[in-house]
C-alpha cells in the first residue's frame, strides 16, 4: 500500500514524464517543421547554395581577328598561350588564400608578391572565376604546378589565345600592341562594357579597330569535387572569333621599306600611299619595337627600357612628330605664288648665294649662288633665294590658306591613334600661340623654305604630294580597306576625301616640271631617286634642326641630334601617278643622298611587282654606299633579263 509520500513522489514522476514526452514531441515536430521548409519550401535556395560549392566558370576569351595585307597574306595571327589561375570560391578575402600563393610561389620559383598583389588586383572579379596569376606561363611553369596538382588543388591552368605577330617588329606602329586593360581604361566608351582581365588594343591597328577585332569571350559552368577535380561540363558558351580585317598594306613594299631604313641604319619614317585613294600601301616609324613584347605580358624591366630609351621606339614619328619640312615645303610656295599671281613660271629672281629682307641676311645653302633661274630652275636645284622672293610677295595668310588647301593644316584623319596637328602658322596662329600676338613680314621669308614655326608630321606631306599628283583632291590616308564577319569580305567604305579644289594647269603644270627635273634634270638634287621607265617626280629637303647661330655655337660636337634633317617627297608616274609619299630620315643630312635611294628601293619593288620581274635587292659598298640591284623587264628578243 503506498503512503502518501510515495504517492506523491509517483505522481510527480508521471508528471515530469509528460513534460519530457510534450517536449520531445515539440522538438520533433520543430525539427520536421525545420526540415520541411528547408528542403521542400526553400529546396531550390539551398540545392542552388549547394551547387555552387562545386561550381566554377572558366573564362574562355576569344581569339583576336586575324590581319590580312591586300594580297591576302598573314600579318598578325594568335598563338596559344597558358594562364595560371586560382580559384576561389570558398574564399572570403584574399587573406584566405594566403596557404596557396605560399605553395604557388615555391613551386614556381617566384616571389610570393607576385601572386598575392594579383589576387588583390582581381579579387573584384567575377565571385566563380578563377584569379589569373600567372599570365603566358611558361611550359616549365605549367609543368611545375600539373605535376603538383595534389598540393594544388586549387589552381587551374586555363589554354588562352595570344597575340601572335610573325614578323617581331615588322610594322610596329601600323599594328599596334594588345595589352591588359587598365583600370584607368575602365568606362571609356572605345572600351564599353569591358572589365578587369580584357585584353584590349592599346595602339595602332589593335587599337582603332579593337571593337571589329577583339570578338567576344565565351565561358564553361563545370561541376568539380572536393579535390577541386572537374566532373561534369553544365553549360558551355563558346567564344566567338574577332572578325578579319584586311588593311591596305602590300607586304612586298612594307619588306622593301624597312629592309631599306635597316640597311642603312637610320631612324625616322615613311609612307607609300595610293595618291586616287588614300590607300597606305606602305609605312614605318624607325627605330621599331617588337609588339610580341606586350603580348606575352611585358615585364617592368623591358618597359622602361623602351620608355627611357633616347630613340623613343614606341612613338610613331610618321604620325606623332612634327618637324621643320626645309626645302620640301618649297613646294607649297611655288603653288601659292602662282596661284595668288605674285610670280609666273617664267618669273626670274637672281641668287648671289644670300639675299636680305628687312635688315636682316638670309642664306642659300650654295655659297657662291645659283645666279639667275625660273620657278622650274628653283624648284630643280632648290634656291633659297629664289623662294625667300617668293615669300617676301606673299602674306602669311596666304601661305596658311595654300597648306590648307593642299592638306598641310591640322591632322590628316588617319585612322591610327595619337596623330598630331600639323602646323602652317598664320595671323590667327600667332594671336593664339604668342605672347607676342603680332606676326612679323620677316618671319615669313623663314617661312618660304620650311623653316621658323613650321612644323609638320610626314604623313600630312606625303598628303599634300598625293594631292599634287591627284590635282586638288585632299585624300584621307587610311589603312584598312575589308572586313570579314565569317560571311566573306565587305569592303570598308573608304573615308571622304578631306576637301577638293581643282588645280589650274597653269598652277599645277610648272610646279611638276620642277618636281621632275629634281630627279631627272642635270642639276637636280635627287637623281639617286630615278627609276628606269617610270618618271619620278620629287623635292629633297635638308632641315635645319638648330639655327645657323645655334651651329656656330655647337661648331666641333658630335652630337648626332644637331645634324639636319634629310627628306624627300615623291610620286610616280608623272603624267599617271599610282604612289606617292614620303621618306624622312632623322638627322642623316642632305635629302638626296639619305631619303632619295630608300624611295627608289621601294618604287622598284613597286614596279617590279606590277611587270612581273624578280623584286630588286641592295648591297652596302665598302663605303657604306646603299646600292640597289635591279632586274629589268626581259627584252622580247631574248627574254632574258639583268643588269644594275
Amino acid at each position: 500500500m503506498l503512503t502518501p509520500a510515495r504517492f506523491e513522489d509517483r505522481r510527480s514522476l508521471q508528471v515530469r514524464l509528460i513534460v519530457l514526452r510534450v517536449l520531445a514531441v515539440v522538438c520533433f515536430a520543430a525539427l520536421a517543421v525545420g526540415f520541411w521548409i528547408v528542403q521542400i519550401v526553400q529546396h531550390e535556395k539551398y540545392a542552388e547554395m549547394a551547387e555552387n560549392n562545386n561550381r566554377r566558370t572558366i573564362p574562355l576569351r576569344a581569339p583576336r581577328g586575324v590581319l590580312f595585307d591586300r594580297d591576302g597574306r598573314v600579318l598578325v595571327n594568335n598563338a596559344d598561350s597558358f594562364t595560371i589561375a586560382v580559384a576561389r570560391e570558398q574564399s572570403k578575402t584574399p587573406k584566405d588564400l594566403a596557404g596557396v600563393s605560399q605553395r604557388l610561389a615555391a613551386a614556381l620559383g617566384v616571389d610570393e608578391r607576385i601572386i598575392r598583389t594579383a589576387l588583390q588586383r582581381r579579387w573584384s572579379d567575377g565571385s566563380f572565376r578563377p584569379i589569373p596569376v600567372i599570365e603566358h606561363a611558361t611550359f616549365e611553369q605549367v609543368a611545375a604546378v600539373s605535376a603538383r596538382k595534389l598540393e594544388l588543388p586549387e589552381v587551374v591552368i586555363q589554354e588562352v589565345p595570344t597575340r601572335a605577330y610573325p614578323d617581331g617588329g615588322l610594322a610596329a606602329h601600323l599594328f599596334g600592341y594588345v595589352s591588359e586593360i587598365q583600370p584607368s581604361q575602365l568606362g571609356r566608351a572605345e572600351f564599353a562594357g569591358l572589365q578587369l582581365g580584357a585584353w584590349v588594343g592599346q595602339t595602332g591597328v589593335e587599337n582603332t579597330y579593337n571593337d571589329v577585332l577583339m570578338g567576344q569571350d565565351g565561358s564553361r559552368n563545370v561541376i568539380i569535387d572536393q579535390q577541386q577535380r572537374e566532373r561534369e561540363e553544365l553549360q558551355r558558351d563558346d567564344p566567338k572569333d574577332g572578325d578579319r580585317l584586311q588593311l591596305t598594306i602590300d607586304l612586298d613594299l612594307q619588306r622593301a621599306l624597312e629592309d631599306a631604313f635597316k640597311a642603312n641604319g637610320f631612324s625616322g619614317a615613311g609612307v607609300f600611299m595610293d595618291p586616287k585613294t588614300g590607300e597606305i600601301l606602305a609605312m614605318t616609324s624607325q627605330p621599331e619595337y617588337d609588339p610580341n613584347d606586350f603580348a606575352n605580358g611585358i615585364d617592368r624591366a623591358k618597359m622602361g627600357e623602351l620608355t627611357t630609351d633616347a630613340l623613343k621606339p614606341l612613338m610613331n614619328r610618321l604620325i606623332q612628330g612634327r618637324y621643320s619640312p626645309g626645302s620640301v615645303f618649297k613646294i607649297l610656295m611655288a603653288t601659292a605664288g602662282l596661284a595668288e599671281g605674285v610670280i609666273t613660271p617664267e618669273t626670274t629672281f637672281y641668287c648671289p648665294g644670300e639675299a636680305t629682307f628687312y635688315g636682316q641676311v638670309f642664306h642659300c645653302d650654295k655659297k657662291d649662288g645659283h645666279g639667275t633661274l625660273d620657278l622650274r630652275h628653283a624648284i630643280e636645284q632648290s634656291c633659297n633665294v629664289y623662294f625667300f622672293n617668293v615669300a617676301n610677295r606673299l602674306k602669311i595668310d596666304q601661305i596658311h590658306d595654300w597648306a590648307q588647301k593642299l592638306g598641310l593644316v591640322g591632322k590628316t584623319g588617319i585612322d591610327l591613334p595619337g596623330e598630331v596637328e600639323s602646323i602652317v602658322p598664320s595671323t590667327e596662329w600667332a594671336r593664339q600661340t604668342r605672347k607676342d600676338p603680332k606676326w612679323y613680314p620677316s618671319e615669313t621669308i623663314s617661312v618660304g623654305i620650311g623653316q621658323g614655326p613650321v612644323t609638320l608630321t610626314p604623313i600630312a606631306l606625303a598628303t599634300m604630294m598625293a594631292t599634287v599628283a591627284n590635282g586638288g583632291t585632299v585624300v584621307t590616308p587610311h589603312v584598312a580597306k575589308a572586313v570579314d564577319k565569317g560571311s566573306g569580305w565587305e569592303a570598308l567604305p573608304p573615308p571622304a576625301p578631306k576637301s577638293f579644289f581643282a588645280l589650274p594647269p597653269e598652277v599645277i603644270d610648272p610646279v611638276r616640271d620642277g618636281l621632275w627635273m629634281v630627279v631627272n634634270g642635270e642639276g637636280g638634287t635627287a637623281s639617286r631617286a630615278r627609276v628606269a621607265g617610270h618618271d619620278v617626280v620629287g623635292k629633297t629637303g635638308t632641315a635645319q634642326v638648330i639655327s645657323r647661330e645655334g651651329a656656330k655655337a655647337a661648331q666641333g660636337k658630335t652630337d648626332e641630334n644637331l645634324k639636319d634633317n634629310a627628306w624627300f617627297v615623291f610620286y610616280a608616274p608623272k603624267d599617271n601617278p599610282q604612289i606617292a609619299g614620303v621618306v624622312f630620315a632623322e638627322h642623316e643630312g642632305h635629302g638626296g643622298a639619305a631619303s632619295a635611294p630608300i624611295v627608289r628601293y621601294v618604287l622598284e619593288t613597286f614596279f617590279a611587282k606590277q611587270e612581273h620581274r624578280p623584286a630588286p635587292k641592295f648591297r652596302i659598298d665598302a663605303d657604306g654606299t646603299f646600292t640597289i640591284i635591279t632586274n629589268p623587264p626581259p627584252s622580247p628578243a631574248s627574254g632574258k633579263g639583268g643588269g644594275e
